[in-house]
């Protein structure tokens, strides 16, 4: 095994309530840094100590606005050109995940795009949670960490103690994701398919499989709007579903989403602290993934498998 570098731990602004509770889990502190703010809005971020031959895992989910992604960005270039051994991206949310093909002429792939500009910028490695799309991956050229919510999720949807589980799909695309739930919790699978004409807004959505007398758990990757899962809930409720909860890894949240899930059928929603909680709400339970990120962050500094934190 070769020597290892010493290791150090930064953060974005807006996410330094995550990093330092991943910092502590770890066992170690926020290392120091500070941006210096433009009056025009130009900013500049700066490591305030060595990071000399270090591993710098930089931590920072890259949700709106753009700034968050460019500040990350200059963090990389910051730490490689103060010579730092490697610099290790840890973006518990990857904005611009959601395009991640050309679904209609005359667009860009934003994932793809992302991925060049952290090369660009230097980074050695990237991990990151719930891409939006497992393919992402091969967008990038450096070694990307996929880690799963399943291992919080699958525990706490134990813990309910339901019977008469359902896993659902939100939609085609989100079939794996539940499919694999479903067998792990040994229970059975429906899928939701929607017509959707224009972003964040459904048009149609059916049922595949029975919900009737069933307690219904909806598995997905992100919330924006809640359009679906709350058509979804009040589809399922309407066909005889004792419950309907969901679980997803992003709150991102958008709009009157909020609004929209109080007012809501739905018993609960369960999301986690990928992206910062700014809202009020009975109805939503914020699970952290920081445990989750300092247990891989530490194998993946000591050169260990990383496997065995994957249940789903």
């Amino acid at each position: 095994m070769p020597d290892k570098a010493p290791i150090k731990f930064f953060s974005g602004r807006e996410s330094v309530y995550l990093a330092e509770k991943i910092a502590k889990s770890y066992g170690m502190e926020l290392g120091k840094s500070s941006v210096l703010q433009f009056s025009d809005g130009e900013f500049q971020p700066c490591f305030d100590e060595s990071v000399r031959g270090c591993v710098v895992f930089i931590i920072q989910s890259t949700f709106p606005p753009a700034d968050n992604l460019f500040e990350l960005l200059l963090m990389i270039d910051a730490a490689k050109r103060a010579s730092a051994y490697k610099v290790v991206a840890v973006i518990p949310y990857l904005g611009f995940a959601r395009q991640d093909r050309k679904d209609k002429p005359r667009v860009s792939i934003g994932a793809k795009l992302v991925a060049d500009l952290l090369s660009t910028a230097g980074v050695s490695r990237v991990m990151t949670m719930d891409l939006h799309a497992d393919q992402i991956q091969g967008f990038f050229d450096v070694p990307v960490d996929h880690l799963y919510a399943s291992s919080i999720f699958v525990p706490y949807i134990k813990n309910l103690g339901l019977e008469d589980l359902v896993i659902a799909a939100p939609d085609m695309g989100g079939t794996k994701r539940a499919n694999a739930y479903s067998r792990f919790l040994n229970s059975d699978l429906v899928i939701c398919y929607k017509l959707r004409k224009k972003a964040n807004y459904v048009d149609e959505i059916t049922i595949i499989g029975d919900v009737k007398g069933k307690n219904v758990v909806i598995i997905d990757d992100m919330i924006d709007t809640a359009g679906t899962m709350l058509l979804a809930t009040d589809l399922m409720m309407q066909t005889g579903a004792k419950s309907v909860r969901a679980v997803s890894t992003h709150a991102v949240l958008s709009g009157q989403a909020v609004e929209k899930i109080e007012k809501s059928a739905i018993s609960e929603v369960v999301v986690t602290d990928t992206i910062p909680r700014n809202y009020n709400s009975g109805k939503i339970k914020v699970l952290t993934v920081a445990d989750l990120f300092a247990t891989v962050i530490e194998k993946v500094y000591n050169y260990q498998s990383i496997s065995s934190t994957f249940i789903v």
